[in-house]
């Protein structure tokens, strides 16, 4: 948990809800905040598995999943391809698209070139990060801000308007759709305040609808090789019917934080907090 990415603090929330999960189980618990002396502590601490609760650069892209297969440590979530790819998304619109599935246009470009790329309404994000850190939408009439603090290469598309959809995967079995509803988009605060955004499971949504994200979602799930447990997140334009529905990107490691979707999704479909940490220790191994 923790560790040195943009997405630290809710890695930290993340990681002591499942901690304290775990031992309620009755599992014996040692949680460590990530440094560069991880090797060193994990061949100290001989863990029968390791939970992966790291979110961001380094814990959920391939890196920390590649050093627990060096050290043969059985873990928790997705293998490092899988990691790798979905944490990338640009490879991940090029995956979904191979696979029939409904993407929208994007592109990598220069930073200082962001503002040119494609006709408003657009965004603009890191290809390589998540909890909606350093996503900007630029609508028509509005100019894109500083991207000081952005990647020299960012990725820019079309936006997609609508209403904003999940679905979560757990071993193999899509757990329902969720409506997230703000006052705004669903930015960093709106995902981890309290109160910064409700959610509406199951979503008020079409069947139609909803058997589409179930499909999609199951079917990212395999294109990408996930193991065990994602999420993946759509926007729907309910003028368009199925044709608006468009998926975003699917994140292999989900916040499980008090606020998170897929904690609320489990419990929704009978699988208690503590049964779903569970359920990931128990899976836990090598060569994923």
């Amino acid at each position: 948990m923790g560790g040195p990415s943009n997405e630290r603090e809710v890695s930290l929330s993340s990681g002591s809800q499942c901690a304290a999960a775990l031992r309620a189980e009755g599992y014996r618990v040692t949680e460590l905040d990530v440094g560069p002396d991880l090797a060193a502590r994990l061949a100290a601490e001989k863990p029968d598995a390791v939970f992966n609760a790291l979110h961001g650069r380094w814990g959920e892209d391939g890196c920390v999943q590649g050093l627990l297969e060096w050290l043969r440590i059985p873990y928790t979530h997705s293998g490092v391809l899988a990691s790798s790819l979905a944490m990338d998304k640009t490879r991940t619109k090029d995956a979904f698209r191979a696979a029939g599935l409904p993407v929208v246009e994007s592109r990598l470009v220069p930073r200082d070139a962001a503002g040119s790329a494609l006709p408003a309404p657009y965004v603009v994000k890191p290809n390589a990060d998540g909890s909606s850190v350093g996503v900007h939408i630029v609508r028509e009439g509005s100019n894109l801000p500083p991207l000081d603090d952005m990647p020299a290469t960012v990725m820019v598309e079309a936006y997609v308007p609508g209403r904003e959809l999940t679905t979560t995967v757990l071993d193999g079995r899509a757990l329902g759709v969720t409506e997230i509803v703000t006052d705004g988009w669903y930015d960093y605060d709106a995902k981890y305040a309290e109160g910064g955004s409700s959610h509406i499971v199951p979503a008020d949504v079409p069947a139609e609808i909803a058997e589409a994200c179930t499909d999609f979602a199951l079917r990212a799930h395999a294109v990408l090789g996930c193991r065990t447990l994602s999420r993946t997140d759509f926007r729907w334009d309910d003028a368009r019917g199925l044709d608006g529905l468009i998926l975003l990107e699917t994140n292999t490691q989900p916040g499980m934080t008090p606020t998170s979707l897929t904690p609320e999704q489990a419990e929704h479909a009978g699988i208690p907090f503590g049964r779903l940490c569970a359920m990931l220790v128990e899976d836990a191994s090598c060569d994923r």
